[in-house]
């Protein structure tokens, strides 16, 4: 596979041909924020917050889909980049009903590491506050839809790590959810394995075990890491 030779924030690196920008820059060690991506399933662009500036091209780009090109002249943190990144976050928490004080993921939270380390210390905007569900049908899960990111992580494990097909998204905009089946309760799926992956796949505390109680719930993504390079790579890891 040819290599492709390119710049991140002023460092030449070398990158497999095909390979996103945000891979390249992981393997050099130069952190890029992300939610909705997943190591072992395929990238979506969806969260946005790995918007990244591309020498010669106006708009932001997602660095999670962009892939390198020779010559490439990459930016991953400037002023303009902050700034989007920032109220990206500040829709998020003010979009959802996003109460980090009672959640079970507290402190364990990708969000809300990623509002401390950029330092969202306040929300700009007007809280919706919508009228959000809790499903706990599941003898072994909860979905809290509150603290949904519509990140679309536990769709692609359910539908390409698990091959079940359970989870999938409904509605448009503000209206958007995370449904199981034909939107019936999740403890009435009948595609659902109860495997769990699509729980330690989730970024905060919308996917949960069932009996956690507040700042107990740990999720380990070196199980779903296991099963893709084992499936796809043929060979196991320690």
């Amino acid at each position: 596979m040819a290599a492709r030779v390119f710049t991140i924030d002023g460092q030449q690196i070398t990158a497999a041909e095909g390979q996103s920008v945000l891979a390249a820059a992981k393997e050099a060690g130069i952190p890029i924020p992300t939610l909705c991506h997943l190591e072992g399933v395929m990238d979506v662009g969806a969260c946005r917050l790995c918007l990244i500036e591309v020498a010669g091209i106006h708009k932001l780009l997602p660095a999670c889909v962009t892939m390198v090109a020779d010559g490439m002249v990459v930016t991953t943190t400037s002023e303009r980049l902050q700034k989007y990144r920032r109220m990206i976050l500040e829709l998020l928490f003010a979009e959802r009903n996003h109460v980090c004080a009672v959640c079970v993921s507290n402190g364990a939270c990708e969000l809300q590491a990623l509002a401390i380390k950029l330092g969202m210390d306040h929300v700009r905007f007007d809280y919706t506050f919508p009228k959000c569900d809790v499903d706990l049908t599941h003898r072994l899960f909860g979905m809290d839809h509150n603290r949904c990111v519509l990140c679309g992580r536990c769709v692609r494990v359910c539908w390409y790590v698990e091959g079940a097909g359970t989870k999938n998204f409904s509605g448009r905009g503000a209206s958007s959810r995370i449904i199981s089946d034909l939107n019936q309760p999740w403890g009435e799926s009948r595609t659902c394995t109860a495997c769990g992956k699509c729980v330690h796949s989730c970024p905060t505390g919308a996917l949960f075990d069932k009996g956690v109680t507040v700042a107990e719930m740990r999720k380990d993504r070196g199980k779903l890491e296991y099963i893709v390079t084992a499936r796809e790579k043929k060979q196991w890891i320690v």
